[in-house]
């Protein structure tokens, strides 16, 4: 069923600061991310390496609202495997170890990325670029121990990161030049042969564009006839207020993607600051411009008609998951609040951002009690 933007009825409890919304307002609901979608899908979130070992107060609110877990960085390949055979488990075992106390469901993030990987893995001896047989093994050496370690304690595993371009044609990467474009292929087939039981997914941002989508498409197609399982696609839902402008495109990716698999909503956040590019918005961590005031104005809050876009922004997007609740198994928000998102630094460091759902203090914001309404 599509979806009408319309103007949402939102309870809105708001602090005034300079003309502003502040988000640091106390929420007077009880109900928890987890307990208003239970019958729905699982609800996670992103936890980096800080709050998964040291900070108690975001263990206890994780372990009290979220039903799913990923790691932010830590399952990374230059974070478990930064020099050739020798791996730090240390917080990725620590991040397993939590889940499974508190009953919350891990997925593995990511076995194979064009970024974050150490240069070590695409060197050969000589100082050459590794030949296409030595990266296979390395890679399926990767995924085997790293599968391996977690297997029947983590069930689902983020494969392969960002394959395509803007276009829908498979990004140039050094797997790509290396080992050519079947290496996706072989990273799912390396994945199945350490462990059978794990569900396995593709995970990608900008989904919702139709040429990405129909790459997307083909991409998990083609994978699957090669007989190796793809269980899903995770959808990156880098958005910002009033990007995507046309919200039945993400309806239109999920209808397409839950023909050949699960669908998840990934990577969960929408920024209320303006993007320089329109052209360029999405989550490509390349990208690295400069701090002026123009980008980052609401240092102080958010002024009341931007909340409201935010607002009915979130509402409109939940929406449409819940009608297709039927093809989504799980939303996860990329990151536990706002002081903690990637996107107060992306694309250039020290914005004051507010794309959570969470406050800077850990408090849901007032929007929530309008979005849990939904799944009731």
């Amino acid at each position: 069923m599509r979806i009408q933007l319309a103007t949402t009825k939102l309870v809105l409890s708001v602090l005034l600061l300079g003309g502003c919304a502040a988000y640091d307002n106390q929420s007077t609901q009880n109900t928890t991310f987890k307990s208003a979608f239970a019958d729905d899908f699982l609800i996670g979130t992103a936890v980096s390496e800080r709050q998964v070992m040291t900070n108690e107060k975001t263990r206890a609110f994780v372990a009290e609202q979220f039903s799913a877990l990923t790691a932010e960085n830590s399952m990374k390949w230059e974070s478990l495997q930064p020099q050739e055979g020798e791996f730090n488990w240390r917080v990725a075992d620590e991040l397993v170890a939590f889940s499974e106390a508190h009953g919350i469901h891990v997925t593995g993030h990511t076995l194979l990325w064009h970024q974050q990987v150490p240069e070590w893995v695409f060197e050969g001896a000589d100082g050459e670029p590794a030949s296409r047989s030595l990266l296979l093994n390395r890679l399926r050496q990767h995924i085997h121990s790293v599968i391996g370690r977690y297997k029947g304690r983590i069930p689902s595993w983020d494969v392969v990161n960002e394959a395509l371009n803007e276009d829908g044609s498979m990004r140039e990467s050094q797997w790509y030049k290396l080992i050519g474009p079947d290496y996706l292929v072989h990273a799912f087939k390396f994945a199945h042969e350490a462990d059978p039981e794990a569900k396995l997914y593709y995970n990608d941002y900008n989904l919702f564009k139709p040429e990405k989508r129909n790459g997307a498409v083909k991409l998990v197609r083609d994978i699957q006839q090669a007989g190796a399982p793809v269980h899903g696609i995770g959808l990156q839902a880098h958005y910002g207020v009033g990007y995507p402008e046309d919200l039945t495109q993400i309806e239109d990716s999920i209808i397409a993607f839950g023909e050949l698999g699960e669908v998840l909503i990934t990577e969960l956040d929408v920024s209320v600051l303006p993007f320089p590019d329109e052209e360029q918005q999405g989550a490509d961590i390349s990208l690295n411009m400069a701090l002026s005031d123009q980008l980052n104005p609401y240092v102080d809050g958010v002024p009341e008609q931007d909340l409201k876009k935010f607002n009915d922004h979130y509402v409109s997007l939940f929406k449409i998951f819940l009608d297709h609740k039927d093809k989504i198994s799980r939303v996860t928000f990329w990151g536990v609040d706002d002081a903690q998102s990637w996107r107060n630094n992306w694309p250039m460091s020290g914005r004051t951002d507010y794309p959570l759902l969470v406050d800077r203090k850990q408090v849901l914001k007032p929007v929530t009690e309008t979005i849990f309404s939904l799944a009731q």
